[in-house]
């Protein structure tokens, strides 16, 4: 099984509630993609921007969006992953995180922590599983922007080896991404891909981006500056295992009673 995996990071100034500028902006930048690429990230709500107008821009997975993902995974022979806009089969608003192989759609996940100071709260409904990808032989964590400020619910169990966060994060608080996406990748031994948008939203919000790929010790593969562009790394399955096992932190880590579980759970 794969033990390198080659990532690339789109870092993307979006266009505000306009899906086929974004659809369309995005492959432009993927014209650039290095061969041999396992897996392309993209910044959350990629299509529409992190506006609240939900009910208006939402899409199922037969929505242009999702068409899209599936056509440049299959066009690229590799993984792609973003969030979008989109309305679940059950009727209600996410903020989904598509997992989508050259052969569809493998898996979702829904942001849990919506960001209250924005109105996601009150546009979104909220995610209720954790869930952990896989490709090849790596074990993904997939996590949206303000899920970044909650350790318990991606404390790493053992079960992953890679955590990935999509964000439209400000830059009003870019301090808070540096330090935090070193300090998930530090206290829980794992590699952080994080993603962000630059340029300013449709509501006078500025990113700066900083897109990032931290190995577990806190230290920078590489940080992104403020422009928009793709980045690759690679990340080496063998060097974090031989990490973990020279410095075993992991074995004295304390219990949390997963509270962030339904009730029905």
């Amino acid at each position: 099984m794969k033990e390198l995996l080659r990532v690339c990071q789109v870092q993307a100034d979006l266009q505000w509630e306009d899906i086929d500028a974004n659809l369309q902006l995005l492959e432009g930048m993927l014209e650039e993609l290095e061969q041999n690429t396992d897996l392309v990230v993209l910044p959350e709500t990629f299509s529409t921007g992190f506006t609240m107008n939900s009910l208006t821009l939402a899409e199922d997975e037969n929505g242009k969006a999702v068409r899209w993902m599936k056509r440049m995974a299959e066009q690229k022979q590799c993984f792609v992953t973003g969030s979008i806009i989109c309305r679940g089969s059950d009727g209600l608003i996410y903020n989904r995180l598509f997992w989508v192989s050259p052969e569809g759609i493998e898996d979702y996940y829904d942001k849990r922590h919506l960001f209250r100071p924005g109105g996601e709260s009150e546009n979104f409904s909220q995610g209720k599983e954790r869930k952990i990808f896989m490709l090849g032989a790596f074990r993904i964590l997939p996590q949206i922007c303000y899920d970044l400020r909650f350790p318990v619910f991606s404390r790493n169990r053992g079960d992953y080896d890679v955590m990935l966060y999509v964000a439209n994060w400000p830059a009003t608080r870019h301090h808070v991404w540096e330090i935090l996406t070193r300090a998930r990748a530090m206290e829980n031994q794992s590699y952080l891909l994080g993603t962000n948008r630059v340029g300013t939203d449709g509501t006078g919000i500025p990113s700066i981006g900083g897109t990032c790929t931290i190995n577990p010790i806190g230290g920078e593969i590489l940080r992104m500056d403020d422009a928009p562009g793709i980045r690759t790394s690679l990340l080496d399955l063998e060097k974090l295992w031989k990490f973990r096992k020279k410095f075993p932190a992991w074995k004295d880590a304390d219990q949390f009673k997963p509270g962030w579980e339904p009730e029905s759970a």
